[in-house]
């Protein structure tokens, strides 16, 4: 898969990632509908890289990964404010 971040990066997951960042990254998309603080994504994810894939131990944060990451916190934040983002990053509100 093709990730494009609203600053106009792209990472190809299957490159970028390895298989546990992927795996936790499927996870980190799924809760960025549901959290309901930015404090809470990151527990999440805190605890999904310590515990690993399939509690396999604690995951390397690759550097591609951590700008994904920057880029679903502010797909929360925005939400959380009440401000729809488009895939591509662009403000859908006032």
């Amino acid at each position: 898969m093709i990730i494009r971040t609203s600053n106009g990066q792209t990472f190809d997951t299957d490159s970028d990632l390895s298989a546990a960042e992927r795996h936790i990254l499927q996870k980190l998309f799924a809760w960025k509908s549901f959290v309901q603080t930015i404090k809470e994504f990151q527990e999440k994810k805190d605890r999904s890289f310590k515990s690993g894939w399939n509690n396999s131990g604690p995951v390397a944060e690759s550097q591609a990964m951590r700008m994904i990451i920057q880029d679903i916190e502010k797909e929360v934040a925005a939400r959380l404010k009440g401000i729809a983002v488009s895939e591509t990053g662009a403000c859908n509100g006032p």
